[in-house]
């Protein structure tokens, strides 16, 4: 994934950069079944060591949430580092509804995830 990669949509904005080897993939938007596709084509370019930042977040549905999940479990069976930031109840409520949200690695801030998984 290039440094800095960009790719937009009028629904989806998402950016990445490296901190410390790890890729930073900003979210920004509405993670749903129309955008599902470009998350996971961006996803798929992401760097084994990821954090995933959604405070841009505005609407996330369970596919969006499958596709975290996925990106999780991927992380955990190849000792990768993966870490959620930026996660907020209202506009994420499927992670509490599923009960992932006690499951997944989700941290306050950038800082905390990389101090917690660097």
């Amino acid at each position: 994934m290039p440094e800095n990669g960009e790719s937009s949509t009028a629904a989806l904005s998402l950016t990445s950069s490296t901190v410390d080897e790890i890729t930073v993939v900003k979210v920004d938007g509405v993670l749903d079944a129309t955008t599902r596709e470009q998350f996971a084509d961006y996803l798929s370019l992401a760097g084994a060591d990821l954090v995933l930042d959604l405070a841009g977040v505005t609407f996330m549905d369970s596919r969006a949430l499958g596709l975290i999940v996925h990106q999780w479990q991927t992380s955990l069976a190849s000792g990768s580092r993966f870490a959620l930031v930026g996660v907020e109840y209202s506009k994420s409520k499927v992670m509490w509804i599923t009960g992932l949200a006690q499951r997944l690695p989700i941290f306050e801030t950038l800082d905390d995830a990389l101090a917690a998984i660097g």
